[in-house]
C-alpha cells in the first residue's frame, strides 16, 4: 500500500503539479529567478552591512547555509548516480531544467515565509508554511496549518532524522570500519550539543560546515574535470542528446531520462515541499523578497552545482558506460568512478562527503521538527526538551536499524506535506506578487537595498514587530533611499 501511494504521489501527481506550478510561478513573476540572479550574490554581501550581530539576529547567509544543509544530502551523491543508471545521462539535463524552474517556486515560498514570520523575545524569528497558511489564508484554514505542522514533525523531525542517522553510520562503517553502534552514540552526543544550543547554534554549525563540505566536493569535481578536460564537451553533448532520445539508453530511453531527471531534481532541491521556508524565515533582512531571491540561489547550489558535480564524476569515469547495463549504482557507482580517476582514496572521500552531507541534514531536520512543534506549543520549554531528547535517542537508535517501512511512510507524509504547501502557494500567489512588485518598484526607483514597510500591507495580518529595523540599520536604509532620490 505504501509503495502504491508513493508511486501515485511522486511518479504522477507531484511531478505534474510541481512542474506545472513552477512554470506558472516562473512566467507569472516574469522569470524572477533569472531577472535577479546577479542580485543573489549582491544581497548576501549588502546585508552584511546590517548590524545584526550586536542585536542577536541571524543573517541572510546563515539562513542560506541552513537551507543548503537540508537540500544537500545523500541524494546529491547516491540519487544522481541512480538517476543516471536508470534514466541515462539525459536525466541530468532534465534535472537541470527542474532546478531552474524550482528556483521560482522556492522564491515565492520563502518570500511568503519571510513576510509572515513572527518575532520572538530573544531576537530570533519563526515562520514557514504553517504561519503563512494560518495568517495569510485566514482563520478558516488554520486546520490546514495544523495538519501541515504535524506532517512536518513526523516526516523530518522523526522519520528522515532516523534515515540520515542510518546513512551516516553505515557510511562511516564502510569507510573506516567503525561499528554502527559506536557511530550512533557519537552522533547522539554531537547532535545533543548542537540542538540544546537552539537555532543560533544550529545556524552557526551550518554556517561553518556547509561551505567546507560544499567547497570540498566542488573542488574534487573541478579536479576530475581538469584531469579530463578534453572529454567534457563530449559528456555535455551526451547529456543533451540523451535527454531527447538521440543516444542509446537503458530503461526506457527519453521517457526514463525525463522521469528520473525530474524526480531527482524535485527530491534533491525540495522546492515546493515547504521545508526550506521554515529556515528562510529566521533571517533578519530588510525585505521579504531579499531572502526569497537568496533561497532561490540555494536551489541553484543544490541542483545545478552539487548534483552536477556527481554527474561529471560518474560520466567522466570509466565505470559507467552509456547504453550498457551495470549492476553498480548509487554511492558505490560514485565511489568507483572517483576511485578510477584519482585513486582509491576517492572511495573514502565520497564516504566522508556522504557523512557530512547526512550530518548537516540531520541538524536541519531537527530544526524543522522544532519549528512545527512551536506552532502548537509556543515557547513551552518542557515540550521542547522532550522533543530534543526523543530526537537524540532516535539518532542513536536509528544508526543501528534499517527502518525501510518507516521511511516509505515518511515519503508518503512528505508527499502530502508538499500538496498542502503547494495549495497554499496557489492561494497566496497574488500576495507573493504584491511583495515582489514592491521590491521591483524600489529597485526601479534606484534604491539599492529595498526596505519592507509593513504598514503598506496592513491587510495581510503581518507581524509588524518582525519588520522593525534596528536603529543603525534604519539609519543605513534611510541613507540609501536618500542617495537614490
Amino acid at each position: 500500500m505504501l509503495d502504491l501511494l508513493n508511486d501515485l504521489l511522486w511518479s504522477k501527481v507531484l511531478i505534474v503539479v510541481l512542474i506545472g506550478l513552477g512554470l506558472w510561478f516562473t512566467i507569472g513573476s516574469r522569470f524572477v529567478q533569472f531577472r535577479y540572479f546577479g542580485r543573489m550574490f549582491r544581497i548576501l554581501g549588502a546585508n552584511q552591512a546590517f548590524a545584526r550581530d550586536k542585536y542577536g539576529h541571524l543573517s541572510s547567509f546563515q539562513a542560506l547555509m541552513l537551507s543548503v544543509a537540508g537540500r544537500v544530502g545523500g541524494g546529491n551523491i547516491a540519487g544522481v548516480a541512480v538517476a543516471i543508471t536508470l534514466g541515462g545521462p539525459g536525466a541530468i539535463f532534465w534535472m537541470w531544467v527542474i532546478g531552474l524552474i524550482g528556483m521560482a517556486t522556492s522564491y515565492f515560498e520563502c518570500t511568503l515565509a519571510q513576510a509572515y514570520k513572527q518575532a520572538e523575545a530573544d531576537g530570533t524569528y519563526r515562520g514557514g508554511p504553517a504561519h503563512y497558511i494560518a495568517r495569510g489564508m485566514g482563520a478558516k484554514w488554520k486546520w490546514l496549518a495544523a495538519v501541515y505542522s504535524v506532517l512536518l514533525l513526523v516526516t523530518f523531525g522523526f522519520g528522515f532524522n532516523a534515515l540520515q542517522s542510518y546513512s551516516v553510520a553505515t557510511s562511516v562503517n564502510d569507510a573506516f570500519g567503525i561499528p554502527v553502534l559506536a557511530s550512533g552514540i557519537a552522533l547522539a552526543v554531537i547532535v545533543a550539543g548542537i540542538v540544546f544550543g537552539g537555532v543560533r547554534r544550529i545556524a552557526s554549525v551550518a554556517e561553518f560546515l556547509v561551505p567546507i563540505m560544499a567547497v570540498g566536493y566542488i573542488a574534487i569535481a573541478v579536479i576530475v574535470i581538469g584531469m579530463n578536460l578534453e572529454a567534457v564537451p563530449a559528456v555535455l553533448a551526451l547529456i543533451v542528446k540523451s535527454a531527447f532520445g538521440l543516444e542509446p539508453a537503458i530503461g526506457g530511453g527519453i521517457g526514463a531520462a525525463i522521469l528520473m531527471g525530474v524526480k531527482r531534481g524535485l527530491f534533491s532541491n525540495e522546492a515546493g515541499l515547504g521545508s526550506a521556508p521554515n529556515v528562510a524565515a529566521v533571517a533578519y533582512v530588510p525585505h521579504p523578497a531579499s531572502q526569497g531571491i537568496v533561497q532561490a540561489f540555494s536551489v541553484f547550489i543544490d541542483t545545478l552545482i552539487i548534483c552536477s558535480c556527481t554527474a561529471f564524476i560518474v560520466l567522466l569515469g570509466n565505470v559507467y558506460q552509456p547504453g550498457m547495463a551495470t549492476e553498480m549504482g548509487g554511492v558505490a557507482l560514485t565511489q568507483a568512478s572517483l576511485a578510477g580517476i584519482v585513486g582509491e582514496w576517492g572511495r573514502v572521500f565520497v564516504s566522508v562527503a556522504l557523512m557530512l552531507f547526512g550530518f548537516t541534514t540531520m541538524v536541519y531536520n531537527y530544526y524543522l521538527g522544532e519549528n512545527s512543534l512551536s506552532y502548537f506549543t509556543g515557547d513551552n520549554r518542557g515540550v521542547l526538551v522532550i522533543y530534543r531528547v526523543l530526537v537524540i535517542a532516535l539518532c542513536g537508535w536509528g544508526a543501528t536499524t534499517d527502518l525501510g517501512t518507516a521511511f516509505a511512510f515518511a515519503d508518503v507524509t512528505m508527499g502530502l506535506l508538499a500538496l498542502a504547501n503547494l495549495f497554499a502557494l496557489v492561494m497566496l500567489f497574488k500576495t507573493g506578487l504584491r511583495l515582489m512588485n514592491d521590491y521591483d518598484r524600489q529597485i526601479d526607483a534606484g534604491i539599492t537595498e529595498p526596505v519592507f514597510d509593513a504598514s503598506r500591507f496592513a491587510d495581510l495580518d503581518i507581524d509588524s514587530k518582525a519588520w522593525k529595523l534596528e536603529p543603525a540599520d534604519a539609519e543605513q536604509a534611510s541613507k540609501l533611499r536618500n542617495a537614490s532620490s
